[in-house]
């Protein structure tokens, strides 16, 4: 399997067990009220793409948490997301939605591809969207590092206009597409 999933902070781990155990923190969809069917699966560390106007100029990101798959009976219905604060990892919030799937999907067809990886997800908030990161460097500090030029990106599903969900492409290739498309969204200024 050419995919290396690193293992999450035993703090983050622990911060979402306490939140599925917990009757008080809110719940988005009525498959989360049984929360003790719920399993953690496929921990992601979630990193936030700075904002790319020039793609001659090296990306970088930055960890702001991680994300597990919630599976019942076999199948993911859910994610739960921790995330990094002053005082160490904390719960942030269950979701629900297309990504869960997709997420599922990339992570099939990567596990498929020549080489070895390690699976991030690289989110792009200025443009509502979300990518599989697969990181050409499988040992790497998960918490550390960019997206280098020959590290592969899977944008999931749904993605913003013009850029093809659930298709692997390199960084080098799909930077000057994002940078495009942040160079529309940007506020003038």
């Amino acid at each position: 399997m050419p995919l290396n999933i690193p293992p999450a902070p035993a703090a983050a781990e622990r911060s979402l067990s306490a939140a599925l155990q917990s009757t008080t923190v809110p719940s988005p969809h009525p498959l989360f009220l049984n929360r003790g069917a719920l399993r953690p699966v496929l921990p992601l560390p979630v990193h936030r793409l700075a904002p790319v106007l020039d793609p001659a100029v090296p990306a970088t990101s930055r960890l702001t948490g991680w994300r597990f798959l919630l599976e019942n009976g076999g199948r993911a219905v859910g994610a739960a997301e921790t995330m990094l604060t002053a005082d160490g990892w904390a719960f942030s919030h269950f979701g629900e939605g297309p990504y869960i799937a997709s997420t599922e999907r990339a992570v099939r067809r990567a596990e498929a591809l020549t080489g070895s990886y390690q699976p991030r997800l690289l989110s792009i908030p200025e443009l509502y969207m979300l990518t599989l990161w697969l990181h050409t460097d499988p040992a790497a500090d998960p918490a550390e590092g960019a997206p280098r030029a020959d590290d592969i990106l899977v944008p999931l599903a749904p993605a913003p206009p013009g850029i093809t969900a659930d298709h692997p492409v390199r960084v080098d290739a799909l930077l000057p597409l994002l940078a495009d498309r942040l160079r529309i969204a940007a506020p003038a200024g």
